[in-house]
């Protein structure tokens, strides 16, 4: 016996991924629902390569009773209005918007670290989706905390367009297409030009000088493993479409070494250790496209502090920083709580 799933959002680049990835997983459906905004009403949307299609129904009229769960990837002001309605009629939601991360009474949830945290969606009947960037670093540092205590992270991110939705990608491919014919390549979506450039701003700016998107990774790595880690993060939009990487420095409280922290990454869940000292012996953004796993190399001890060490770390955004993370929301939740059959 199965579960009632719908997925909001479903026509966005999040939304198809996640469902690409209840099926792809074969996530126990007994029925799928391809939810969407009433422009989308009535599209056909292919469910993974099931074959099955969807016909996307309009979120202002649809019922969640009955429902089991909701991936919402709608955004903060869909969410706003139906993730309460939602919840209120007995659906658990999984959201992946900003909007409820740090909420006291809503867990913020990475399956690999905090899975126990969980249990608190009673109070609520809604579980948060971390920010990408966050997701996948702390998937990377949790094992690594657990044996030698991390004090202080700092952080620089080097994340793709698709962060920004499609009209990021989009964005990209005009630019580069009109700088490759002589065209102006004028920004729309970014504040910038983001073809063959960098932009060490995403989000909005804040009275302290950082980011929105800054301020999230410090925030919310301290919810989801540690309030006494200290973090501090650049986040910088790069011309790659799909794949986030960061470069993060590590201060311990405990002696650990390279090689220690290697055969830690190796076995730790979520993580692959890919780190050869040679040319190629690493992973970049476009060959972690379409795999869930937190890629980490580039793992050395860092001389300039006490207890310190520095690594490489890259994932597929719209999985593990997004889709892939809410869909294995999902499957703790029924393991733990909403078991079926």
């Amino acid at each position: 016996m199965g579960y009632r799933v719908a997925v909001v959002g479903a026509t966005g680049n999040v939304g198809r991924e996640m469902l690409n990835i209840l099926a792809e997983r074969e996530f126990p459906c007994d029925e799928i629902a391809a939810v969407a905004s009433p422009r989308s009403t009535g599209m056909e949307i292919e469910f993974g390569e099931t074959g099955k299609m969807l016909k996307v129904k309009n979120i202002e009229h649809f019922d969640f009773t009955g429902w089991d769960i909701a991936l919402f990837a709608a955004g903060s002001g869909p969410t706003k209005i139906y993730a309460p309605k939602a919840a209120a009629q007995g659906c658990v939601v999984i959201d992946n918007s900003s909007l409820y991360r740090m909420e006291p009474d809503v867990p913020l949830i990475v399956p690999e670290v905090n899975p126990d945290a969980i249990d608190g969606y009673t109070q609520r009947n809604i579980i948060a989706n971390p920010n990408c960037s966050t997701a996948q670093m702390v998937v990377a540092l949790k094992p690594l905390h657990d044996k030698a205590k991390i004090k202080r992270v700092v952080v620089s991110t080097y994340q793709s367009v698709s962060g920004a939705g499609k009209a990021g990608m989009d964005e990209l491919f005009e630019q580069s297409r009109a700088i490759f014919v002589g065209d102006q390549a004028e920004p729309h979506k970014f504040t910038k030009q983001i073809a063959f450039n960098v932009i060490p701003h995403i989000d909005v700016f804040l009275d302290d000088g950082s980011t929105k998107e800054e301020w999230k990774m410090v925030v919310e790595t301290k919810k989801i493993m540690d309030p006494k880690v200290k973090v501090q993060a650049t986040c910088v939009r790069v011309p790659v479409f799909v794949g986030h990487a960061e470069s993060i420095s590590l201060e311990f409280e405990d002696e650990i070494s390279a090689e220690e922290a290697q055969n830690i990454l190796r076995e730790a869940p979520g993580v692959m250790l890919v780190d050869k000292r040679e040319d190629g012996g690493y992973v970049t953004p476009v060959e972690c496209v379409g795999d869930g796993a937190t890629y980490v190399s580039r793992v050395r001890e860092d001389p300039t502090v006490e207890n310190g060490l520095a690594l490489w770390c890259v994932s597929d955004n719209l999985r593990k920083g997004a889709a892939l993370n809410a869909v294995q929301i999902a499957e703790l939740l029924g393991r733990r709580h909403l078991k079926k059959g």
